[in-house]
């Protein structure tokens, strides 16, 4: 290979060349000798380089090991390499290698950790020069200028200017080894020029980009011209870097042709960082604040700001938050409790350490002394800079041992950043640099504030739907039925699952309500919308069925008052903010059932809502072919009433549509899932109840359930006892001798008094103020006695204060205060008043 012309008037080949002494060409290098070494010390690669270094063959190194190549003792100089390298992606030294002959060589040598195909990580390890003669000018260095003198004043400028040179400067040689290397090459990739000369780029810096460089100085070297490329390598050799411009020149004779290429690169710093800045910003958009965790969105900002920002983050968060407007200037006389809710750091092992110490795992305590840097931050609510020779920084150190051991001897640069949202101080976050050689300066501190204050908002959030999912749940549990009412109608049991999801608790709800002549009712809802005012309006409603069942109003109508009652709701609230929000009940659906154990036939009607199961005796399960009836809200629609007859020991099953809308299967399959679960025999209701829920669930649901299952019983005829009469006043005394024998009958002599009073008043009230056919007819639980007196005229009778000279008009008081309650019903012809009296324990 021929050396580089010094000046423009040095020629390399004798053709070229000016008249004088001819001089001999300096000896081809021979090529850098390179190994790789695997995680165990045995060398698994063995170059012809290597071989001319050493003289060993392929056969007699690869598989062996590595320490029976070096000159010195190989356990003592293995593990100082091991300890040196530890931690590291390169490492270079100086090692004594044994040659094949017994000769002891002391190498310059760089090793680089690098991945094998597998999970195998292993070492290639480089020799800078190989093999140039002891005092020999290495080749391709012009002579005279090998030591940085130059035989004039020009040369030594020129050898100045490519020295020190405010940018990476190198040259190579038409192999494409290193020749030259200025101080800024040193310097950005950490090895001398002797380290690096005889080498190709790859073998510099193994990586891709360097592999792209190379292919295209062969292009300049080829006539291409010169080349650019966006990237280069990295501080310190770790790597590519964008934040590198690369250009490749050729170096050209007097005569054009190209000896070699000049790599320049010059670091765009400041374009690059805010670039890099901004990157990382909108990334943090996407990971911080992805679920309603606290600590795993402290977690997140602390992955997100290491590496890209800092070497190490702590963010801790006050165990009581400060609450207020504008922050103090004076900190805390007190010091401030937290915890440490997340930690990072570059270290290779993963662990949560900092540069010299540990910085505390995730749920340590933390006390910040009065006057810390922290407590000053905190009262100040903004961040603040620090390097490691601050007097607040030393100070907090002496005062504090895990100040001592988060920041470290070589931590250099500190920030410390306040979590700040919506006038609450949540807590803080600590960022320190040990490994980056720049210090933090403002617009990190911008940056660090930004990823801060997302951090802080998602945290606040978080709370913030915690406090109101409570809220809401402990509204939503205290609006739904406590216990269920003592009833001998039915069996019930019923299990109510809030949502899982941020969007919280919706309305869905249920009610058990006994009716009179021993029939019960049987109410499932679902209030569109979470929240609060979903639970409150689901409270409303929920008063409002039971004041409307109360009346004894038949299904249909029951849900046509309730129908106007969500549209007054939902005009009251869209006066109030301007928008008829979905809370107001609009979409609200509703199911209402009533069941009479003595005719064992069940009324239902339903507005938007699922139709109910039902499930026979024998294990037939079918929907009961209720029509649907729009959601509640719409006005102006009718629904219709549904009646079945239900054998006795038969199963109800009302449910809301969140039963039926989980992610993992549609709905034909959650019907199957559903009647099998119904229709496998069960000794209780909560078996059943249970087994329709881990047949349709496999996670928290994504909506509400409410679930209610009922058995049906009946009351049959020994139970019942009923007479026509007719509309005569001399009737009555028949009535009550009808009732007394019935309770001699059944045992209840001790109701005789009450009952008597009863009928007389109920059945005087039918002759004289209603219309035939009169019927008289008592209903025996078993710790109520219900009388019931029906007649076909539809003028309900009302209790009223009697004056002193009135003959009459004191019956009803009189049942008013004698029953446990009373009232009338309605049917489309006709009447019924009815009263209940509670039964002795005898």
């Amino acid at each position: 290979m021929e050396r580089l012309p010094t000046h423009p008037g040095e020629r390399p080949h004798e053709s070229d060349a000016s008249p004088g002494p001819a001089r001999a060409a300096p000896p081809t290098p021979p090529p850098p000798a390179t190994a790789a070494v695997d995680a165990r010390g045995i060398v698994t690669e063995w170059s012809e380089g290597a071989r001319q270094l050493l003289g060993y063959p392929p056969s007699e190194v690869v598989g062996q090991p590595a320490a029976r190549l070096l000159a010195d003792d190989a356990g003592t100089a293995g593990a100082a390499a091991l300890r040196d390298a530890a931690g590291r992606e390169r490492w270079s030294g100086t090692v004594a290698l044994r040659h094949r002959d017994g000769r002891r060589l002391r190498r310059e040598l760089l090793a680089h950790r690098r991945t094998a195909e597998g999970p195998v990580t292993e070492w290639l390890v480089v020799s800078a020069v190989t093999g140039t003669p002891e005092g020999q000018t290495p080749a391709g260095t012009p002579e005279g200028e090998a030591a940085g003198s130059g035989t004039s004043g020009s040369g030594r400028l020129g050898e100045w200017a490519f020295r020190q040179a405010p940018c990476v400067m190198a040259v190579f040689d038409a192999d494409l080894r290193l020749v030259r290397a200025n101080a800024g090459m040193e310097q950005v990739l950490s090895l001398t020029e002797d380290q690096m000369r005889g080498m190709r780029l790859p073998e510099i810096v193994p990586h891709p980009v360097s592999d792209e460089t190379e292919a295209k100085m062969r292009r300049v070297l080829e006539g291409g011209g010169p080349q650019q490329l966006r990237a280069g390598a990295g501080p310190a050799g770790t790597g590519a870097s964008d934040g590198w411009s690369t250009s490749l020149v050729p170096l050209e004779d007097p005569a054009g042709h190209v000896r070699a290429v000049c790599l320049a690169a010059h670091q765009r710093l400041q374009e690059h960082l805010a670039r890099q800045r901004m990157l990382l910003l909108s990334e943090a958009s996407a990971r911080i604040g992805t679920t309603a965790d606290s600590g795993r969105t402290a977690q997140e900002l602390a992955d997100i700001a290491v590496p890209g920002l800092a070497d190490f983050a702590a963010v801790d968060l006050l165990d009581a938050p400060r609450h207020g407007g504008a922050p103090s200037p004076a900190a805390p006389a007190r010091p401030l409790a937290a915890t440490r809710s997340a930690v990072r750091s570059v270290l290779d092992d993963g662990s949560a350490a900092s540069a010299a110490g540990t910085a505390g795992t995730a749920g340590t305590k933390t006390l910040y002394p009065a006057l810390s840097p922290v407590a000053r931050c905190l009262a100040q609510g903004h961040g603040a800079l620090y390097d490691a020779a601050d007097p607040d920084l030393l100070r907090w150190a002496r005062q504090d041992p895990g100040a001592a051991r988060l920041l470290g001897s070589t931590t250099h640069s500190v920030m410390v950043v306040p979590m700040r949202a919506h006038g609450a101080t949540l807590g803080v976050a600590l960022f320190g640099r040990h490994r980056h050689a720049e210090p933090f300066e403002a617009d990190d501190l911008w940056l660090a504030e930004e990823l801060t204050a997302k951090a802080a908002v998602s945290i606040h959030t978080a709370r913030r739907d915690s406090r109101e999912h409570t809220s809401t749940m402990t509204l939503q549990r205290s609006l739904l039925p406590q216990t269920l009412p003592d009833q001998g109608a039915l069996d019930i049991a019923t299990r109510y699952l809030p949502a899982g999801t941020r969007a919280g608790v919706g309305g869905d709800w249920f009610d058990v309500i006994p009716l009179s002549g021993a029939r019960v009712a049987l109410v499932v809802g679902d209030v569109v919308g979470h929240g609060i005012r979903a639970s409150a309006t689901m409270g409303r409603l929920r008063t409002a069925v039971r004041t409307l069942a109360d009346v004894d109003l038949p299904p249909d109508e029951l849900l046509t008052h309730l129908d106007d009652l969500v549209l007054h709701l939902s005009a009251d609230e869209s006066g109030t903010d301007g928008t008829a929000e979905s809370a107001g009940g609009i979409g609200t659906t509703c199911l209402y059932a009533v069941y009479d154990p003595v005719s064992r036939r069940c009324a239902l009607a339903r507005a938007g809502h699922p139709p109910p199961a039902a499930v026979t005796p024998d294990g037939a399960v079918r929907f009961l072919d209720v029509p649907a009836g729009p959601p509640l809200g719409l006005g102006g629609l009718p629904f219709e009433t549904f009646e079945t007859e239900l054998p006795e020991g038969s199963l109800l099953a009302l449910y809301t549509d969140g039963l039926l809308a989980a992610r993992d299967h549609d709905i034909d399959e959650a019907l199957d899932k559903m009647f099998a679960a119904l229709a496998r025999p069960a000794k209780t209701l909560d078996t059943v109840c249970d087994r329709v829920l881990t047949a349709m669930l496999t996670h928290r649901p994504d909506d509400d359930i409410a679930l209610l299952v009922a058995r049906t019983r009946a009351l049959h005829a020994d139970r019942v006892a009923a007479w026509d009469l007719a509309s005569d006043p001399a009737v009555v005394a028949r009535a009550r001798k009808h009732a007394t024998e019935q309770l001699t009958a059944w045992g209840l002599d001790d109701a005789a008094f009450i009952t008597e009073l009863t009928v007389s008043e109920l059945v005087t009230n039918a002759i004289r103020y209603g219309r035939p056919p009169i019927q008289l007819r008592l209903i025996h639980e078993d710790s109520t006695l219900t009388c019931e007196v029906f007649d076909s005229s539809s003028t309900a009778p009302h209790m009223r204060r009697a004056r002193t000279f009135d003959e009459g008009g004191r019956g009803l008081l009189l049942v008013g205060q004698l029953a446990r309650r009373w009232g009338t019903r309605h049917a489309l012809t006709g009447k019924t008043v009815w009263a209940e009296q509670s039964l002795s324990p005898g």
